[in-house]
């Protein structure tokens, strides 16, 4: 969760009627993407972002445009960043107010990492109503414990290129090598077992309430053991 208990914003409010009010059409999709790690979240975010042409937003990018914009948020999320500090919900809810204002959000978007908590759920629903979009869709990617343990144990990537291999579900074409450029694959220091569950065992304490919060005509559980592929028509049956 992004919380700091000092963190004092000396923000303008930011209303409604400081921003524009969008008129949002039939086909617009508000999509939130919940799953573990491992669960191969990041894969079918992508692939819903071309599917649907609407824009996929996470988290980090979020704040990371702020800082590069030199914005006024983007000013104090660096200052909290750089000393190792973790955004407190009520700066993050600002970041994502700014970003979902934008025109390229009016027919649609897709949210990785955000909302993390109850409150932050609330406040998305709360400004959904104010710039006229309608209520996400919630997608739950789930798998059981033992298959990520076992996906994320045998994730691979090449430093050189970044390509991402999974030694059991999309392994390279010569072992050990990437496909690309060759380059020895290496694995992640934290990609062991140990580590692994304790990610998991946090992701399920911060993620259970939001599950519990979304429970109903919105939200959509899907099955995320099968291949990519399958799990994608998974998600568009989900969603149709």
């Amino acid at each position: 969760m992004e919380k700091i208990d000092k963190l004092v914003l000396n923000l303008p409010a930011m209303t409604s009627a400081t921003e524009p009010t969008l008129q949002a059409p039939a086909a617009t999709r508000i999509l939130l993407l919940l799953g573990p790690p491992g669960c191969g979240k990041g894969t079918q975010a992508e692939r819903l972002a071309r599917h649907y042409a609407i824009p996929a937003i996470s988290t980090g990018e979020m704040i990371r445009a702020e800082i590069r914009a030199g914005s006024e948020l983007g000013k104090i999320a660096a200052g909290v960043t750089i000393t190792g500090g973790l955004l407190s919900d009520d700066l993050v809810n600002q970041i994502v107010r700014s970003r979902l204002s934008q025109p390229d959000c009016r027919n649609g978007f897709m949210l990785d990492g955000y909302p993390r908590t109850v409150e932050q759920a609330k406040f998305l629903g709360t400004l959904m109503a104010e710039i006229g979009l309608p209520q996400p869709f919630v997608v739950h990617i789930d798998v059981p414990l033992d298959l990520l343990i076992a996906r994320t144990c045998n994730r691979r990537f090449c430093p050189q290129c970044g390509a991402i291999y999974n030694l059991l579900s999309h392994p390279p074409r010569q072992t050990g090598a990437c496909d690309t450029c060759h380059a020895e694959l290496q694995q992640r220091s934290d990609d062991c077992e140990e580590t692994v569950k304790n990610r998991l065992a946090a992701y399920e304490r911060s993620t259970a309430p939001l599950i519990d919060f979304y429970q109903g005509g919105g939200y959509r559980r899907v099955d995320g053991t099968g291949d990519p592929d399958s799990v994608f028509a998974a998600i568009l049956a989900a969603l149709a």
